[in-house]
């Protein structure tokens, strides 16, 4: 018998026991660990945390503002231009480098600004989406979240949950726990109470569970020993953490990135050796090159991707969607299919008990009364089904009724067995089986039929499962219900389940969600489409596929998908509109083979076997209500279960692709072509086109109406249909407008040299002032397909455009001016660089009209 908690000594327990915990009788490791049954006291478990710290496999990343800060300077851009800076001082040009330090001082502290408060703004969205665990402190059950969960802690597991602590069974029933992601086992192990050798491995200490792995079904009460870093989980958690794949947008960036450098470094080298060979000074020809490289290094780019996707993540947020992988919003932007079940998603998720009906159809209060007793009593894998007959009007009283026993539900037998007692002097028990209609009847020999029994043969068979299709047909979930008398005992099992009589059939009703036809007419417009993946019989599935408009003309079942190959799904999976009838572990193919076609495939689960096929989706959605190792598996949690949450989220997710775009495309263009301009031109003018700290200005104010792209507002059409990136096209888009800007460069320096007869001062400064507008000006033409003027940016980006372009022309007249090398620029001057100015805005509103028509029929790269 297990020690109770009154008998336990009240102090706080070691962290750990003794080493083999598992091969200790339970009563020793109980007053070891200074618990009993009952649990802990508050007091007690509120002393271990403080002892032991949270239930965390590692200490929690906080973001804090320093780290944060000097993450900054890891650019190596960054330290080379600092280097400089220090090689400049030591040369004498204090001055220059001084200024040039707090162009890169701003820039960091511009970036640090944006990636901190997205930072903190994701910390506070993760806390939304905390797993709990059911644990029992001073003798009561009560819901804390797994971090609070202490060594001596008694913790109740049912199917679904993940196991929060490495611990002992004391009780279980029917319990099957998958250690795939521990010891890579693909199938279940079952656990029981009892002892293990003290040399066991991993693998079969049957009497442990441990943190990370997953209850498949059954239920135990386990008493914690080991949390947090302590557990075996921890020990080897770096070799087990999730290889999340690269998604199509980050390996997008990494190219790009990857072509730019290579641009830079080519530029750089060259420009810096024919500035030595022109015999110009080599701190200004390093300054310089070095300058240029920042110029054509998109620096903020990481910060605006966290930016955007960090905002992204906000407004979905705010619409019911809470994102667990900010990457993973790309690739809800560019979902080209949605896999769902229909129970809560197509459906209320409400249901309704219809009918509680005997073999022949009618009203039966015997088949009420069985139905209670199973749904009421069962205490193995929570569902709706139960809650729906447990909650039916009418109910009988059930008190002269007593548990004996159970045989839970798992996914093999798909069926339930209660044992109940009455209270008389019968000398058998009841037992009731409830199921899957063609899996209750497989353990049927007879059928009832009013008072009498008749054997259950292939006519009887047939009638039955007639009337399952009827009613299956007219859109009712249909379950079995069978009955055997046995001769009492205190333990059964699943053998048991034989030689039973079919005694007749529960009706569910489940309608259609309201809006659901809207939401899928709206999923197809924005070019995605929707296929049911349900357990459900076919005549169900197809019921309701035909209801909310979805098609359903190509089916497969789950027993045609086990016979067929690998190349055979290939084939038929993304011709197929409804997967019915399937078996959980083979949601998982459906997924891989869609996936396998290049289709971007979004799959919605909430249910114990669906974490497999969450993690085979490109992404991976779930609700707040789930199961935990579903919500763990999901990329997002739906806050509401509702396709239309899920579409806003889709808008949202191409609102952040296209604004994260955007700022490549600014990169691409202007930027591009301005540095390319101002290399060309230094191997040809008798003076540098710009000094360092003039470059680096440029690039630090230019940058500045960037970081105001995350809240742009997106033309319509670019939430229209699955976005996905073409790095061919951002290839092609930087030379089409690269060669644009630097067309107008050309033009300008002609105009400053060959008409006006510039100094080189004035050169600089007016050159300055026209590459920084045209910079500006390119934001407002790239950021839509529209011409720019029927397209409003956001306020915040307006203001902030407009207001650095007022700066860029004041610059030159500002005191202290000289400090950066410019100089008061004439009349004459500013009257050509606006008229460049505007000539270029129209010449770049025209290329960009030509190259998106270009673009709609270029193959991507």
């Amino acid at each position: 018998m297990l020690p109770s908690k009154s008998a336990i000594p009240k102090h706080p327990a070691a962290a750990v026991p003794t080493a083999s915990y598992w091969s200790r009788p339970v009563e020793s490791l109980l007053e070891e660990l200074s618990t009993g049954t009952g649990g802990l006291s508050v007091d007690d478990a509120a002393q271990r945390l403080a002892q032991t710290g949270p239930n965390r496999i590692s200490p929690q990343a906080s973001t804090t503002a320093l780290g944060t800060f000097a993450r900054q300077f890891r650019n190596p851009l960054v330290l080379i231009l600092i280097f400089a800076a220090g090689v400049s001082t030591a040369v004498g040009d204090g001055n220059e480098a001084m200024i040039i330090a707090v162009i890169v001082l701003a820039s960091c502290v511009l970036s640090f600004t944006q990636e901190y408060g997205a930072s903190k703004a994701m910390d506070g969205l993760r806390k939304q989406i905390s797993t709990r665990a059911t644990v029992v402190r001073d003798g009561t059950e009560t819901s804390l979240p797994v971090e609070d969960i202490v060594p001596g802690d008694i913790v109740r597991l049912s199917a679904g949950d993940l196991v929060p602590a490495d611990g002992v069974i004391l009780g279980a029933r029917d319990f099957n726990v998958s250690e795939a992601a521990l010891t890579g086992e693909t199938f279940p192990i079952i656990k029981s109470p009892g002892v293990s050798s003290a040399d066991a491995p991993l693998a079969r200490r049957s009497n442990v569970v441990f943190t990370g792995t997953s209850v498949r079904s059954g239920i135990a009460t386990i008493v914690a020993v080991a949390t947090g870093s302590r557990t075996e989980f921890a020990g080897i958690a770096d070799a087990l953490a999730r290889r999340i794949p690269e998604t199509d947008f980050s390996k997008g960036i990494r190219r790009f990135g990857a072509l730019m450098t290579q641009i830079m470094l080519a530029i750089v080298i060259v420009v810096f050796a024919a500035n030595l060979f022109l015999d110009r000074p080599l701190i200004d020809s390093l300054l310089f090159s070095l300058a240029l490289a920042v110029g054509l290094t998109p620096e903020l780019l990481p910060a605006i991707i966290s930016v955007t996707l960090s905002r992204g993540a906000q407004a979905m947020a705010t619409n019911g969607v809470i994102v667990r992988r900010l990457e993973a919003i790309e690739n809800l932007g560019s979902m080209d299919i949605l896999c769902t079940d229909k129970t809560g998603t197509l459906t209320e998720g409400v249901i309704r008990l219809d009918g509680c009906l005997d073999t022949n159809g009618n009203p039966s209060a015997d088949t009420a009364l069985w139905a209670r007793l199973n749904a009421t009593l069962q205490n193995g894998l929570r569902n709706p089904l139960d809650e729906a007959i447990a909650s039916a009007p009418g109910g009988t009283d059930l008190a002269t009724w007593t548990k004996v026993d159970e045989i839970p539900y798992d996914f093999i037998r798909k069926r339930l067995t209660v044992i109940v007692r009455r209270d008389d002097a019968s000398e058998t028990d009841l037992m009731i089986c409830k199921g899957a209609v063609s899996n209750v009847m497989s353990a049927c020999a007879t059928v009832l039929a009013g008072d009498r029994s008749a054997p259950l043969d292939a006519v009887g068979r047939q009638r039955l499962e007639d009337r399952f299709r009827d009613w299956s047909a007219q859109g009712y979930r249909v379950l079995g219900l069978s009955i055997r008398h046995i001769d009492r005992r205190t333990v059964y099992g699943r053998d048991d389940e034989a030689q039973m009589a079919f005694a007749g059939f529960l009706l569910f009703l489940d309608p259609p969600k309201a809006g659901i036809v809207e939401a899928l007419a709206s999923l197809g417009k924005r070019g995605v489409a929707v296929k049911m993946i349900t357990g459900d019989n076919r005549y169900v599935a197809r019921h309701l596929a035909m209801t909310v408009g979805l098609k359903s003309e190509h089916m497969v079942t789950g027993e045609e998908l086990n016979g067929m190959t690998r190349t055979a799904l290939f084939g038929r999976a993304p011709k197929t509109d409804l997967f019915v009838e399937i078996d959980p572990n083979q949601k998982e193919r459906i997924i891989a083979a869609l996936r396998s076609h290049g289709h971007v495939v979004g799959y919605m689960g909430d249910g114990i076997n669906d974490a497999p096929a969450l993690h085979e989706a490109d992404i991976g959605v779930s609700v707040d209500t789930a199961v935990d190792v579903a919500r763990e598996a999901a990329d997002m949690i739906l806050l509401k279960r509702d396709l239309s949450v899920l579409l806003r989220g889709i808008d949202d997710g191409r609102r952040t692709f296209a604004n994260t775009l955007k700022y490549v495309s600014i990169t691409t263009s202007a930027n591009f072509g301005n540095m390319i301009s101002m290399a060309c031109a230094s191997l040809f003018l008798p003076f540098l086109p710009l000094l360092a700290k003039q470059i680096l200005l440029n690039n630090l104010l230019s940058s500045v109406p960037s970081l105001a792209i995350a809240s742009d507002n997106v033309d319509p059409e670019q939430i229209e249909t699955p976005r996905r990136w073409d790095i061919g096209a951002v290839r092609r888009f930087m030379i089409s407008f690269g060669l644009v800007s630097s067309g107008f460069d050309f033009l300008t320096f002609g105009f400053l040299l060959l008409i006006v007869h510039v100094t080189a001062d004035t050169f600089r400064t007016a050159w300055f002032v026209e590459s920084l507008i045209t910079q500006l000006a390119i934001v407002l033409v790239v950021r839509t397909h529209f011409p720019f003027w029927k397209s409003r940016p956001s306020p915040l980006l307006s203001v902030i455009t407009l207001g650095i372009a007022i700066l860029a022309v004041a610059i030159p007249y500002l005191p202290h001016a000289n400090w950066f090398g410019f100089v008061p620029l004439s009349l004459p001057v500013i009257l050509g660089l606006m008229a460049i100015t505007a000539a270029y805005l129209l010449v770049s509103e025209a290329t960009k009209r030509w190259f998106f028509t270009r673009e709609r029929h270029f193959s991507p790269d």
